[in-house]
């Protein structure tokens, strides 16, 4: 799984999928995205984001939701 954008420093948020170093976590990007904003809300609010940084954001979490199996105990 490749995803340049994509940093992981235990520096940085210790040590959570950033965007490009930046104390930007993944998470929080994706959060937005599923509260109900747009990718140009997203950008407007935050300017140093750019449109590439979400689409990786999404191609990443999509293949973290592929590579997990989960047990359900019925």
């Amino acid at each position: 799984m490749v995803h340049g954008r994509i940093t992981i420093d235990p520096a940085v948020c210790t040590g959570k999928p950033c965007i490009r170093g930046m104390r930007f976590p993944v998470a929080r990007l994706l959060g937005l995205l599923a509260a109900g904003e747009t990718r140009e809300s997203i950008l407007v609010s935050y300017p140093y984001l750019e449109a590439e940084d979400i689409e990786v954001a999404l191609h990443f979490a999509a293949d973290l939701a592929e590579d997990e199996t989960l047990d359900i105990a019925s």
